[in-house]
């Protein structure tokens, strides 16, 4: 019977141990974040997370909070963990909430739920909200793994949490400029700083499905008074807000996928396109595509999509649609 070959996030702490003990990386350098190490070493982010919480059980690394997992000042490291045998258990599942009127650790009565939200959105902010767990927030926090849950009922309500934290980073102006179109744009760039901070936020909902959270509502209501008083109709105020709205989520959506792409197929995006590149050849010498080969061909440099241009590429044109619906210019909608 031959031998189980080591799990990856063993290989990788392992690695990353070597290079502490070694001295490669002294006591407050940063380690590689769950990201980069998805990167380098081709792994998932649940892979990632767990190599990290291996090193920190050993006492290696510490996370600050808002910043890096950095090397823990110098002390004698825990042994590594031994390798599981082939016949080890499935790892425990995420544990439930504690029973009403079960009594509190000391740690617990440490914690808060704003603490307990702003681990969480330090969790989502570095290694994507798929690796966001009750259990994770809690070894963030040093405290037992039940404790989150009595201030936080689940991670769903954690999230809304999380975001409503996150919506209310960023504020408007008082007063507010005077011209429709220069709020609008203030309004469109304060919630695409807030996708680029917190790029797991764009993948919370659908358009159909609204977050009702009171921070979120703040965006709305600059949008909205923006559009008020201009002699448009309720309906017709509501789809600008929506159309601008749904444009800033539908480009910030790619932010966290651009991630979780490339941590489930180990590839960046010039690697990813270089495997594309028989795919490519064989539309581009086909007759079936003229246009888009005409296109794609006639790049002098190639073409590289950077997500921040594109944002701003687009608002212009979508700002000069609604200044013809705003100053009467164009009908808003197609009646009946």
């Amino acid at each position: 019977m031959t031998e189980t070959s080591e799990p990856p996030y063993l290989r990788i702490a392992a690695d990353i141990r070597r290079r502490i003990l070694a001295g490669e990386l002294a006591p407050g350098d940063p380690v590689p974040s769950t990201r980069r190490i998805c990167r380098d070493w081709g792994v998932a982010l649940a892979t990632a997370t767990k190599a990290l919480t291996t090193l920190r059980s050993e006492g290696l690394v510490i996370t600050r909070p808002r910043a890096a997992t950095v090397v823990a000042g110098r002390a004698e490291p825990a042994p590594p963990p031994a390798r599981p045998p082939a016949s080890a258990p499935a790892p425990a599942p995420e544990p439930r909430a504690p029973k009403p009127g079960a009594p509190a650790a000391a740690a617990d009565r440490e914690l808060t739920r704003e603490g307990i939200v702003r681990a969480a959105i330090d969790i989502a902010d570095g290694e994507g909200l798929a690796a966001l767990t009750m259990r994770g927030v809690a070894a963030r926090l040093g405290v037992a793994a039940m404790s989150p849950y009595r201030h936080v009922g689940g991670k769903e309500e954690l999230v809304l949490l999380m975001a409503d934290e996150a919506f209310g980073e960023l504020t408007y102006p008082d007063p507010a400029p005077e011209d429709w179109r220069a709020r609008l744009e203030l309004g469109s760039r304060t919630m695409w700083r807030l996708y680029r901070r917190h790029p797991w936020l764009a993948q919370l909902h659908p358009l159909s499905r609204p977050l009702m959270l009171p921070q979120l509502m703040v965006h709305a209501e600059w949008m909205l008074s923006a559009l008020d008083g201009h002699g448009l109709d309720p309906v017709t105020m509501f789809d600008l807000h929506l159309l601008l709205y749904s444009y800033v989520q539908g480009i910030a959506v790619n932010l966290e996928r651009e991630t979780q792409a490339q941590a489930a197929t180990g590839l960046t995006d010039d690697q990813w396109l270089d495997r594309q590149a028989a795919s490519m050849r064989a539309i581009t010498t086909s007759d079936r595509y003229p246009v888009f080969t005409r296109t794609v061909t006639s790049f002098s440099d190639g073409y590289d999509l950077d997500l921040d241009d594109l944002f701003e590429f687009g608002l212009r044109p979508l700002l000069d649609g609604i200044a013809d619906i705003v100053e009467g210019r164009r009908e808003p909608r197609n009646t009946p």
